[in-house]
């Protein structure tokens, strides 16, 4: 059933905070091409529900996926809902034009951050597959919330199954040992590791500067980078674990440019 969702199978909730997207083709821009993975990081999914149909609220998204795998429409994929808010990726700002935004019911950080549900991962592969074929989304293009904003966001989080995703081929993984914490550098330091570091990020897609400075963006860069790709270790210091997924995922992202 993963790539013939049927309308049937989504509830209607509209929500009134959406617009038209840009025309495709403008300055260069498709219709859509990214996923943006969201927790809702509010204490009920009903909670959140109300808030993204709200008026005056300033936020939506195109879906909202229950804990029990209820899936909600709240914005019709052909338009432009507000759910990345100040946001950039691989050079290209204002991430709502071009994007998909989910949101996955989960408490979040703030208010007791827990394991996905299995039926609710398993209703979101059903609902990136529909997408994934009705946009051509590339697989390198489902991301996290934190990934398109590292500074102000932590959302989807390190408790999210990107492997498990990515085996269904909705992201990118690195598949090898990165369990080393040997440090190599960390914030404050100066030294051509960063610099290297910097450019890694930025291949990937991180909005970051070049340099040799291990700067609070590179730390918010790398700490993204980390709750998507090494989650196991989210310190925002680069280790020769954290490298080594560096590494595989900014080759492998070079590859589907």
């Amino acid at each position: 059933m993963s790539e013939n969702l049927v309308p049937a199978d989504i509830i209607k909730q509209p929500s009134p905070n959406w617009n038209d997207r840009p025309v495709p083709g403008d300055q260069g821009r498709p219709l859509v091409d990214t996923v943006i993975l969201h927790y809702t990081g509010m204490q009920t999914g009903t909670e959140a529900l109300e808030r993204l149909c709200s008026v005056g609220s300033g936020v939506s998204a195109h879906y909202l996926i229950e804990e029990n795998g209820d899936i909600f429409e709240l914005v019709a994929p052909e338009k432009r809902a507000w759910h990345a808010g100040v946001s950039s990726w691989q050079g290209r700002e204002n991430i709502n034009d071009t994007s998909i935004g989910i949101e996955i019911v989960n408490p979040g950080h703030e208010f007791g951050y827990r394991d996905f549900p299995d039926q609710q991962i398993d209703r979101l592969i059903e609902l990136l597959g529909f997408l994934k074929k009705r946009f051509n989304v590339p697989v390198a293009r489902f991301l996290g919330h934190s990934d398109v904003a590292p500074a102000r966001k932590q959302d989807p989080g390190e408790r999210f199954p990107w492997q498990h995703l990515a085996d269904h081929d909705f992201g990118l993984w690195a598949n090898l040992n990165t369990n080393s914490a040997t440090v190599i550098t960390k914030k404050g330091m100066i030294n051509p590791d960063v610099a290297l570091l910097n450019k890694s990020l930025a291949m990937i897609g991180y909005a970051v500067s070049a340099g040799e400075t291990f700067s609070q963006e590179t730390f918010d860069a790398l700490s993204a980078f980390q709750r998507h790709w090494r989650p196991g270790k989210v310190d925002g210091q680069l280790d020769q674990g954290t490298l080594a997924a560096l590494d595989n995922i900014a080759s492998k992202m070079d590859r589907h440019a």
